[in-house]
């Protein structure tokens, strides 16, 4: 079951939709040219998992795309709405207890249009996307350079958009190739992030990920990582890595919302370095923290 809640002033706690009615004209801009901006928690244990962070981010994503969205207290009660009429579902296809809020905001009709239509799904989460065992990764050029990100912010790097066309195109182009998932790079070698991921390594008692100034979406798993990390007193950095750095790593993590701390043993045909303690050890910082 999914459950639809759409933000509206004359519903100040959200609306509750029928999923099954449609509710947005063809030509809005989000939905005929993917123009807008979304955002997928995490509900487990009772409570949405890193919430401020989610917003945070998607605050941060409007600014980039230049759209206008209610503010935090109105996604709060609209979330609590949706939360409250959502009913588990109770398979072995899904995860129990546990759902996706996927908070989601598109420009209307017209392409300068800054207020969006703002709406929340909650649906369970497929048990396929939560791995179990260390995945294979293709390294996949991205098409843009180190300094792209700063001399083209028109190009919206860094922001969660609804245009993910390119990101599912690589996945399948990583799973022809054997692999399950992707690290995207730049033209010229550095390490970015995966589709729906962000790449983080250990080097000793050290945590690093690229920096957010390459283009990389800021990842809210890793920045929660890292905080609870640090204050079990490991390190953590921010560094320009090549695909070398994720062969010589100690280890190396997709890290997401939903699919948690991922470990991955082959970079294409390369074998990485597992280490399962740390694994196990971060997922439960995480956990706790998060």
């Amino acid at each position: 079951m999914n459950v639809v809640v759409l933000l509206n002033p004359a519903h100040p706690d959200g609306e509750l939709l029928d999923e099954a009615v449609p509710h947005f004209s063809a030509l809005a801009q989000g939905i005929a040219r993917g123009d807008g901006i979304f955002e997928t928690a995490r509900y487990a244990g009772g409570r949405v998992r890193k919430l401020d962070e989610h917003l945070w981010r998607l605050h941060r994503s409007a600014g980039l795309t230049g759209l206008d969205i209610p503010d935090d207290d109105a996604w709060r009660r609209a979330i609590t709405t949706a939360i409250d009429a959502w009913q588990p579902t109770d398979s072995d296809d899904v995860v129990a207890g546990e759902a996706l809020v996927k908070l989601l905001v598109m420009r209307g009709y017209a392409p300068e249009n800054v207020e969006g239509y703002a709406w929340i799904v909650v649906s369970p989460v497929p048990a396929t996307l939560r791995p179990t065992a260390p995945v294979k990764v293709s390294l996949l050029e991205r098409g843009f350079s180190s300094t792209t990100a700063a001399q083209a912010p028109w190009l919206l790097l860094g922001a969660k958009t609804l245009s993910y066309a390119t990101n599912m195109a690589a996945i399948r182009e990583a799973q022809s190739r054997g692999a399950q998932d992707v690290i995207f790079v730049t033209s010229d070698g550095l390490v970015l992030e995966g589709p729906t991921s962000t790449v983080v390594i250990k080097r000793g008692d050290e945590l690093v990920t690229p920096p957010n100034e390459l283009g990389v979406l800021p990842g809210t798993t890793q920045r929660v990582l890292f905080r609870a990390a640090q204050r079990a007193g490991w390190r953590t950095s921010t560094a320009r890595l090549t695909p070398d750095d994720l062969r010589s790593a100690d280890a190396v993590w997709l890290t997401s919302s939903v699919r948690l701390l991922t470990q991955v043993q082959y970079v294409d045909d390369d074998e990485v370095a597992l280490d399962d303690d740390a694994h196990a050890t971060l997922q439960q910082l995480f956990e706790d923290a998060s």
